[in-house]
């Protein structure tokens, strides 16, 4: 970290470890091609910004502090855009690798990733957040809860009443499929 404040070289391999995972982030937040590889130009751009003003605290800091911005532009996002949750369009979902699938198997899959994408946005937003940070970005219970300004406690009772909460609409819905 402290190398890529005055090395591309240095920077670039930040930017490799963690382009994926921001991207991911924003993409689930965000959905829209566009506007996703937006935003994530602009977190890097913002990243390279502020470096030197960045203060390394302990071995999470950087992740902590690079999905702030991250969350906060896509925040801005919506703000700007005056845009609520969006339901999940079919295109967007990620491709299913095919070599192991039938494609009736992977039409089913993309459709439960569907389904479970509009059940995390039916979630109230803070736990909508604690999920996404978690399984999309990667981080750890500490770094969300510096990215959002929480007691990491908090960040894990979040976690299980969404868990708790998804469990129960997957069940609801699969229980209707029943009927």
């Amino acid at each position: 970290m402290e190398r890529a404040r005055h090395d591309p070289r240095a920077f670039r391999e930040l930017y490799r470890l963690y382009f994926p995972r921001v991207y991911a982030y924003v993409t689930y937040r965000v959905g829209n091609p566009q506007d996703v590889e937006d935003i994530v130009a602009e977190t890097f751009l913002s990243v390279v910004r502020a470096l030197d003003s960045f203060e390394w605290r302990h071995d999470n800091s950087f992740a902590a502090w690079l999905f702030r911005i991250a969350h906060n532009l896509v925040g801005n996002f919506y703000r700007d855009t005056d845009r609520s949750g969006h339901p999940v369009r079919f295109d967007v979902v990620p491709d299913v690798a095919a070599r192991e699938l039938m494609p009736e198997d992977a039409a089913l899959q993309k459709e439960l990733f569907a389904q479970l994408h509009k059940m995390v946005n039916d979630l109230p937003t803070r736990r909508r957040e604690v999920v996404t940070l978690k399984y999309y970005a990667g981080l750890r219970n500490q770094e969300i809860a510096e990215v959002l300004g929480l007691d990491e406690r908090t960040v894990a009772s979040h976690l299980s009443r969404a868990l708790a909460d998804l469990l129960e609409k997957y069940q609801a819905a699969a229980g209707s499929t029943t009927d």
